[in-house]
């Protein structure tokens, strides 16, 4: 047994023993899970992929006079403008209304590089934001903050997929043949950080990544997380699984590891690099850590029918030979995800840790709740919605406007004393919840 703690100790000793994850698959051929427990310290991971649920948050910085955004366009692309007064999220896929194939991930990339980018803002204006309308060149070094958050990455696992329909499909996994012309897959087998863990026994809240070419963290379950899968006699997840919700400073970021894509007839993406670093405390992780491309599985679906039902299975190994047999015929294989360039991050993570500019963290908390995921059905029927009466917080907002002192917060109590009261209404009319105070004689 190790300790993270004790593993860093000797990174910065320069000690560690620090393996990619091909790497330690290699040795385990002629090692025991036992042997390379005792003797390798770190494993690194590495995948870069078309990740659609992605995007980042931008504060552009106060105006003068201020301003509330609410409708905004960066480079003719819709930013999410709810947030607050000068926050907006840019997501990934959000699309240019004059150009289908550029969008948010396009912008991401052209920020990062630090390229100037149109701003158009527009507001109604109010008493503490009066400005309505904005417009400008912006780049990183002007703006407050850039920071990538993405809900789901590195899935664990993900689909093949394969088109039996008579006609092409162009879909999130690329351009699917008819009559099951090909099979794509995009997921980097025994490079991938979430095959390597595959329990999750190292990566939680607070574990510290390679993202996008610079630090980030795992914040939370990615969405569609589910951990109800079934696992093959390796003890791996046969299709879709685990995800991650990640964050990290886009300004530190290179968009060589964060790039912009479009998939004809689809939509924008973003290619993201993640690299996972594994700290080999036990024998049960080094187990893991240690297995190939042809121990690790997954499914084929058919996009050429509505409810995708699975065909077959396959292992990595074979996807990556560039052909398989499917339903008696020879087909084509090809990946979306880049090898090169998972290899390319596990071994720059490697680099960083073994110079001691990496190091790892452990968990705050472990992902071992039990998650399914659930199909949206349509229901013709509902119960309205209902908000519920409002009751007060003891926000104190009513206090200062009240001239009768009616109203007052007795050690950040709210107090209401109704015989003071003249019904007035100013406190109604700042009252943010809308709460109403009792009728009084």
């Amino acid at each position: 047994m190790k300790t993270v703690d004790e593993i860093n100790e000797k990174i910065k000793r320069g000690e560690a023993v620090v393996l990619t994850a091909e790497e330690v698959v290699k040795l385990a051929r002629e090692a025991s899970p036992e042997k390379i427990a005792d003797r390798v310290d770190v494993v690194t991971t590495g995948t870069f992929a078309p990740m659609c649920s992605s995007g980042a948050v931008i504060n552009f910085g106060h105006t003068t006079p201020p301003m509330r955004m609410e409708k905004i366009e960066l480079a003719g692309v819709e930013v999410y403008g709810g947030l607050a007064a000068v926050d907006g999220f840019l997501g990934a896929t959000e699309e240019s209304r004059a150009d289908k194939s550029f969008g948010g991930a396009h912008i991401i990339e052209a920020l990062i590089e630090g390229q100037d980018l149109y701003l158009k803002a527009s507001a109604k204006g109010t008493d503490c934001y009066p400005r309505k309308e904005f417009e400008g060149y912006i780049n990183k070094d002007m703006i407050n903050d850039f920071f990538l958050f993405n809900p789901r990455n590195a899935y664990q696992n993900y689909a093949a997929a394969t088109n039996s329909s008579d006609r092409t499909e162009y879909t999130y996994m690329g351009k699917l043949l008819p009559h099951f012309g090909n099979v794509t897959y995009s997921t980097s087998g025994e490079l991938s950080p979430l095959l390597k863990d595959p329990q999750m026994m190292t990566i939680g809240l607070g574990t510290r990544i390679f993202l996008g070419g610079g630090t980030g963290y795992v914040v939370w379950p990615g969405t569609q997380f589910r951990n109800d899968v079934r696992v093959n006699q390796y003890g791996l997840p046969v299709g879709p699984a685990r995800t991650l919700a990640v964050i990290g400073d886009a300004r530190r970021m290179n968009s060589r590891y964060l790039r912009a894509a479009y998939f004809k007839n689809y939509g924008v993406t973003l290619f993201v690099g993640i690299g996972v670093p594994i700290p080999v405390l036990n024998e049960e992780v080094a187990y893991f850590v240690s297995r190939s491309n042809e121990e690790i599985e997954t499914i084929i679906e058919d996009y050429g029918r509505p409810e995708r039902p699975i065909i077959a299975a396959t292992n990595y190994a074979r996807l990556r030979e560039g052909w398989l047999e499917l339903n008696g015929k020879k087909v084509k294989t090809s990946p979306l995800s880049s090898l090169p360039m998972a290899r390319e991050i596990s071994h720059l993570l490697k680099e960083r840790i073994m110079a001691g500019s990496f190091l790892l963290t452990s968990p705050v908390e472990l992902f071992q709740e039990e998650r399914t995921l659930k199909q949206l059905k349509k229901r013709t029927s509902g119960k309205e919605l209902k908000l519920q009466k409002p009751t007060c917080v003891d926000c104190g907002a009513c206090v200062s406007v009240c001239a009768f002192d009616a109203l007052s917060l007795v050690d950040g109590k709210f107090t209401y004393t109704a015989e003071k009261c003249t019904d007035c209404g100013e406190c109604s009319d700042v009252c943010p919840l809308g709460v109403e105070l009792p009728p009084h004689e």
